[in-house]
């Protein structure tokens, strides 16, 4: 759902996939590729939100700001469920996990990784290429390049999914479990990421 503030509406790509069931509102700025997912919030009242192409907001991600900061997600950054950026600045290529907060004038730089359930300072900084963990969050180590990989692999399936979603992600009525349907659920059976791996 998207909603005008004070007369300025949300401006998103049509290459962009916004699923219904999140909420954008005023100031916010979605580009190509983006994915944002059910039940995400992003308020654009008191400072704008920036989401650069191939970012993705997933599953009840909140973005808002302290009044007069600007939030702005960086190209390829991943930002996981339920993660909380409050006025930050998120780098190129950067994951944030699951219900992870960033506050207000924090600067994650390119390629670090906030740890799931972790928390960031107001006005910390989060060098490039570190991986930090806690609460409030220390910086562990260097994040290596096999790690890196998988997160730009983990990032293409987002990218994907915005192109695709439109088509793929329908509304529909529940199956009735009988016996040839439960046949096409196998928990064995992950879904074929090879396609990512190089």
């Amino acid at each position: 759902m998207f909603y005008a503030f004070k007369g300025v509406a949300p401006v998103v790509s049509p290459k962009a996939y916004v699923h219904p069931s999140a909420t954008i509102i005023g100031s916010v700025l979605i580009m190509d590729n983006v994915y944002v997912g059910p039940g995400a919030v992003l308020r654009g009242d008191w400072g704008k939100i920036i989401i650069h192409e191939n970012a993705n907001i997933q599953e009840t991600c909140v973005i808002h700001s302290f009044p007069g900061v600007n939030v702005i997600i960086e190209p390829f950054a991943h930002i996981g469920h339920g993660a909380i950026i409050h006025g930050a600045r998120i780098g190129t290529n950067c994951l944030i996990g699951m219900n992870a907060v960033v506050m207000d004038e924090a600067i994650v730089e390119s390629n670090a990784v906030v740890g799931a359930l972790s928390f960031v300072p107001a006005k910390m900084v989060i060098p490039s290429g570190v991986l930090a963990v806690g609460n409030p969050v220390v910086l562990k180590k260097i994040v290596d390049s096999e790690f890196l990989d998988w997160k730009k692999r983990g990032t293409m399936v987002y990218i994907d999914l915005a192109k695709s979603a439109d088509r793929d992600i329908v509304p529909c009525a529940p199956s009735e479990l009988i016996e040839a349907e439960a046949q096409k659920i196998d928990p064995q059976q992950p879904p074929d990421f090879s396609v990512y791996v190089k």
